[in-house]
């Protein structure tokens, strides 16, 4: 099987050898692993290098000495070193900060499935230490330079469905059974070992309450009625599951026109696959009524994930008044603008800018992403 490249593996590796420390953060699953050990293997260093695995106990319990004299031997002649789940180790920070002042012919690379704790953690012993990047399941700018762009267009139905992880899109045929064992074994591990939740089925009964309302609101007090909780703990569940990168939300944006809301949040899912296996609904397109739901989920996540990749710092908002007009997406970029509206059908690619909204922000442009023109928008380089 041919290797799919990975469009920050080019970033990766230029920071390589450049005195600091490699940071890859993402959800578990997703190849960060894969990525670095294709980065040694092409930069030379296969036979220099070494991969602490911090799911493994052993492993956790030999990062725990804050010396340098008791990492020497470990390390040895070693030039390259992968740290993977370094969220699962205690004072994580001040045990690289030791490795990074004490082996500076040593290129570390960290990798960490949950920001639960990790950035924390890390942020303050490595101010001027790290280079940090954000890893994804696979995008679809990826796959059209896998392959070809009329491949990937062909193959839209079944991304909308089945998303994008690694392994459902090198074993076609077997998704469900894929989605359905990251749903039950990965998806919330991090959480439930970062956090004392005393009932886990809530946060998994709170994931499908959150996939049935992609594309819409969230109200955190509806939310909190239904699952029998208080607003501050649907809140903190919410917050847990963003940075254990299953969900992430967008603010509505305002400059205070009349009728604007302005703290209203939407949620959505890094991958279209988990958002359905969390629901159990792998229907095909043609028979989902959730449909207008699933293409905005598909097109917002992949333009972040492209993005990310491509080492953009780009700001996300939606739009919406209290009389029902709205606008799916807009996107800030050094301070610029764009307004994005969704039409899975492309009868409806006519879609105006609603009157609102133009006459308040004439200059801010505005665009339909229809199945006509949508691959330009999430693989634009």
């Amino acid at each position: 099987m041919t290797e799919i490249q990975r469009d920050l593996k080019s970033i990766l590796k230029s920071r390589i050898g450049k005195g600091k420390i490699i940071i890859l953060i993402g959800p578990r699953q997703v190849g960060k692993t894969t990525l670095f050990k294709s980065m040694i293997s092409e930069a030379g260093f296969l036979d220099t290098a070494q991969y602490w695995n911090c799911d493994e106990s052993d492993v956790r319990s030999m990062l725990t000495k804050e010396s340098s004299a008791h990492f020497r031997p470990l390390i040895g002649k070693s030039k390259f070193i992968v740290i993977d789940e370094a969220q699962r180790v205690k004072n994580i920070g001040l045990i690289l900060k030791i490795l990074y002042e004490n082996f500076q012919d040593v290129q570390f690379a960290v990798t960490g499935s949950s920001s639960l704790d990790l950035s924390n953690t890390l942020n303050e012993p490595l101010t001027g230490r790290k280079f940090e990047y954000n890893l994804f399941p696979f995008s679809t700018n990826e796959l059209v330079h896998n392959s070809s762009m009329i491949d990937e267009i062909r193959q839209l139905e079944t991304r909308l469905v089945y998303g994008f992880y690694p392994d459902v899109v090198n074993n076609p045929g077997d998704e469900k059974e894929i989605l359905s064992n990251i749903v039950s074994s990965y998806l919330y591990k991090d959480v439930f070992e970062f956090q004392d939740i005393r009932k886990p089925a809530i946060i998994e009964k709170l994931v499908q309450a959150l996939a049935l309302q992609v594309g819409s609101e969230v109200s955190f007090n509806e939310i909190g009625r239904l699952l029998g909780i208080d607003t501050l703990t649907v809140q903190r569940y919410i917050d847990l599951l963003e940075k254990a990168f299953v969900i992430f939300h967008l603010h509505s944006y305002s400059r205070n026109v009349r009728n604007e809301l302005k703290k209203s949040i939407k949620i959505y899912f890094y991958d279209n696959g988990v958002r359905n296996a969390v629901i159990n609904n792998f229907f095909p397109c043609s028979l989902r009524a959730d449909i207008g739901g699933l293409w905005e989920n598909f097109l917002i996540s992949e333009r972040i994930k492209n993005n990310a990749f491509h080492n953009r710092k780009e700001k996300y908002y939606f739009w919406r008044t209290t009389q029902k007009q709205e606008i799916d997406f807009i996107e800030e970029k050094d301070g610029v603008f764009s307004a994005f509206e969704f039409k899975y059908s492309s009868k409806k690619s006519g879609a105006k800018c609603p009157l609102t909204f133009s006459n308040n922000y004439p200059e801010i442009p505005f665009s339909v992403i229809t199945k006509e023109n949508y691959i330009e928008f999430i693989t634009e380089n």
